[in-house]
């Protein structure tokens, strides 16, 4: 206990010290009177490798530096940013885009076709987190319109235009991600690693214009955020559910509902002997779908948001709930039904032993958790489950790791993943029999041909509303799917709601349903913060 005091003084300690360098030559900011075009902010992790849109910044919220082609809404319907239009030919191979004629780099500069065949070029070229292997090739129609070739007819290559950040083809360099220039909302000012990032707002930005002159970004842990906004240091902290639950002057909670999810995914295949890239293959007992099924309705899931979350979270049943291509049959209506989860042990052939756990053709219903330790949430989850499931006889141990040791025992033990994304490409990722053991897509090796099949079908449409029938349709079609109320092959836990203690006068407009943390999701319509009277 002493040592966590003390690693926490440090952290408060050097918030403080990072602020001291912030607000330095300037007085300390008035928790009733905050500075009018300025905010300070301490919403997240420092991006490891930069800012370049090509290698991976922006793939999970508004890359603020730069525009990108298209856009979301609040409400996920798609609308033009740095583009006017598209069009999809009838074989859904190439997509056209025409370009505003008037967009210009925070340098002067004009944002022209030649920016963005530049921009996609480099980043199918840059073996990132970025997988544009389906793209042919793009080529310049004119100075205003673009045309995509696909290998492969793929409506999930739109998610590309959402994200895909523009760089400029005269200013791009393999110091790019330190210091890059983009047509978006900001521009940069400073970063000094570590510590903070400075931005200002862009003078020759199209759209609307920000209420905030300039944002200082501060790289603290959730500890350190939470002491900074106690001491009125800060205008916005990113905090967990543990720190939820002070006053603090001057400051309100605002909690924003997330499809930022926890589940487990369990072993789909029968440990058989079989390994693949060195790993063993298969679990006997998360193989049988009535373990899987009983434990998906045997978890109370609403105990684990009011208990682990404090309330700030919700139930979760699948790795989109509420997005515009979940599948709301999948909501378990008797969750937490200890006795029908026991009915269905009991039908199986899973019977208790003298020790109260169940065995079947002596096998003991036994297997183990995985859980990265860098994530306390995590383990008080695995920790908690495993509890609840003592009650249906199942025995479970939870292992806390590295991701280089997990992925030694992804395919053969259960895993507690951390998914949430505007993608609806993950749930092809997560689910797909072509994807199975590819890095960390489908690590429990899932399989279903009409689930396959579903995901052909919303690969090839040829809009948003004709892919999101069969992405429902590959959670729960009436008779399979990979969801609960079919296979069963994940027990989805929670969604973390993504809390900030912020300014009472700062109103940040209506929030999207938030995804993974990653890349400040929370930033996505900064143009409509302001302070209020």
């Amino acid at each position: 206990m002493k040592t966590l005091q003390k690693l926490l003084f440090i952290s408060i300690l050097f918030a403080l010290t990072c602020l001291s360098c912030v607000n330095k030559n300037k007085k300390k900011p008035n928790i009733d009177k905050p500075q009018k075009d300025e905010l300070i902010l301490a919403i997240g992790g420092e991006p490891e490798t930069g800012f370049d849109p090509t290698t991976g910044w922006g793939q999970y919220a508004r890359p603020i530096f730069q525009s990108t082609l298209l856009k979301h809404d609040k409400d996920f319907n798609i609308i033009n940013d740095a583009a006017t239009n598209y069009k999809i030919s009838d074989d859904g191979l190439k997509w056209t885009v025409q370009l505003r004629d008037s967009i210009q780099f925070s340098d002067g500069k004009p944002l022209t076709a030649d920016d963005v065949v530049f921009t996609f070029k480099t980043a199918k070229n840059s073996a990132s987190l970025v997988d544009l292997t389906n793209l042919e090739k793009v080529d310049k129609i004119n100075n205003h319109a673009v045309e995509f070739t696909l290998k492969k007819r793929n409506y999930t290559f739109i998610h590309h235009l959402l994200t895909m950040g523009i760089v400029p083809k005269h200013a791009y360099s393999a110091s790019y991600s330190e210091k890059p220039i983009g047509s978006g909302p900001y521009q940069f000012v400073q970063w000094d690693k570590g510590q903070q990032l400075i931005l200002k707002a862009n003078p020759l930005y199209y759209g609307k214009k920000p209420y905030f002159n300039k944002l200082v970004f501060l790289f603290l842990s959730e500890d350190a955020a939470f002491a900074a906004a106690k001491s009125g240091q800060v205008d916005v902290a990113a905090i967990s559910p543990t720190l939820a639950d002070e006053n603090i002057k001057g400051m309100k909670l605002v909690s924003l509902k997330s499809v930022d999810n926890r589940g487990l995914a369990l072993p789909y295949l029968p440990d058989e002997g079989k390994t693949v890239n060195g790993r063993t293959l298969g679990n006997n007992v998360t193989s049988d779908i009535a373990i899987r099924k009983a434990m998906n309705i045997g978890i109370d899931r609403q105990a684990l948001v009011n208990g682990l979350l404090k309330g700030y979270g919700t139930p979760a049943y699948s790795v989109a709930d509420s997005l515009p291509w979940w599948n709301p049959e999948t909501k378990i209506d008797n969750d937490g039904d200890i006795e029908k989860a026991k009915e269905i042990l009991d039908k199986a052939g899973w019977k208790e032993n003298k020790e109260g756990f169940r065995e079947k053709n002596g096998t003991e219903a036994a297997f183990t958790i995985y859980y990265p330790t860098s994530e306390q949430i995590r383990q008080s989850l695995a920790i908690t489950f495993a509890d609840m499931m003592k009650k249906l006889g199942i025995k479970i141990q939870t292992k806390g790791a590295n991701w280089n040791e997990i992925e030694k025992h992804m395919h053969s033990s259960a895993v507690l993943f951390g998914l949430g994304s505007h993608d609806p490409l993950e749930i092809y990722n997560a689910f797909s029999s072509k994807v199975k053991g590819i890095g960390l897509n489908n690590a429990n090796f899932y399989a279903n041909d009409t689930v396959d099949a579903n995901f052909e079908k919303a690969l090839g449409a040829l809009s948003q509303e004709e892919a999101n029938t069969y992405w429902k349709k590959a959670q729960w079609d009436g008779k399979t799917g990979f969801s609960n109320k079919g296979d069963a092959s994940w027990v989805w836990l929670v969604n973390i709601n993504h809390l900030f203690y912020m300014r009472e006068k700062l109103n940040i407009g209506t929030q999207k349903i938030q995804p993974h943390k990653h890349d400040w999701p929370i930033m996505d319509f900064i143009e409509n913060w302001h302070w209020q009277d």
